[in-house]
């Protein structure tokens, strides 16, 4: 079930297999949730970190006139709450965006681990502080770019990420979301959504079809979405 996780990490600089034995030990839960239900609520005091084997999911804030806003999608092979182990109390909720199926790491074995494998402890670090450089660059989207640009940066960085933890066929990747939940993810409404993927389609650089995103021309995509990887640190060298 760690797969995904020893890919992920092994993309900064690879975890021994000491250190994969301690991440299996420190696991105690296995979950399972359904689409559209909290992974873990905002205002909650986990006492576990939580890690996707499998589907797709979003920390997200709700506003008081009931607006939601997503702040970023995690894939397989993502902790969506290392950070909750120091902060304690989620300022955000994590949401099931597709079917998902979770394990979770225990609060005070992530602690036995930051006291005796200090190697690991640093790739569990530079993973929250990835998280931290996405959440910037999905600002630079929001407040910057055009939505043709966001929507082509959303899918060229989903296009990455799912091809570390191997979830891509060729150059083709499997998205279960609607497009009103891809509207809350760059802000529009879903009309405006719907023509945005149009303007993909009509530029000949994506086809969608029933969830399946392919990628038809990456590098003219890159361009259109000014793409640039470094923000996800994957260049593996000592850490």
């Amino acid at each position: 079930m760690l797969e995904s996780l020893h890919l992920n990490l092994a993309q900064h600089d690879a975890p021994s297999d000491a250190e994969k034995a301690l991440l299996a030990s420190a696991m105690s839960i296995e979950k399972y949730f359904v689409t559209g239900e909290d992974i873990v609520s905002e205002g909650s005091r986990p006492i576990t970190s939580t890690l996707i084997v499998d589907g797709f999911a979003a920390r997200y804030k709700v506003l008081e006139d009931g607006g939601r806003q997503f702040t970023s999608l995690q894939v397989a092979g993502d902790f969506v709450d290392l950070h909750a182990f120091l902060l304690k109390t989620m300022d955000h909720g994590i949401i099931a965006l597709s079917p998902c199926h979770v394990v979770a790491a225990d609060h005070g074995k992530l602690r036995a681990i930051t006291e005796q494998a200090p190697h690991l402890t640093r790739l569990l670090w530079l993973d929250t502080l990835v998280d931290g450089a996405i959440h910037r660059e999905w600002i630079v989207a929001m407040g910057r770019r055009s939505k043709t640009s966001h929507l082509a940066h959303l899918i060229c960085e989903l296009f990455v990420r799912l091809q570390v933890v191997k979830k891509t066929h060729g150059m083709s990747f499997h998205l279960p979301l609607s497009q009103a939940v891809l509207a809350d993810v760059l802000g529009l409404s879903v009309v405006h959504m719907n023509r945005v993927i149009g303007t993909l389609r009509r530029m000949n650089v994506i086809s969608w079809v029933n969830h399946m995103v392919a990628i038809l021309d990456w590098e003219r995509l890159v361009a259109i979405a000014e793409f640039d990887p470094t923000y996800l640190s994957m260049n593996n060298e000592p850490r």
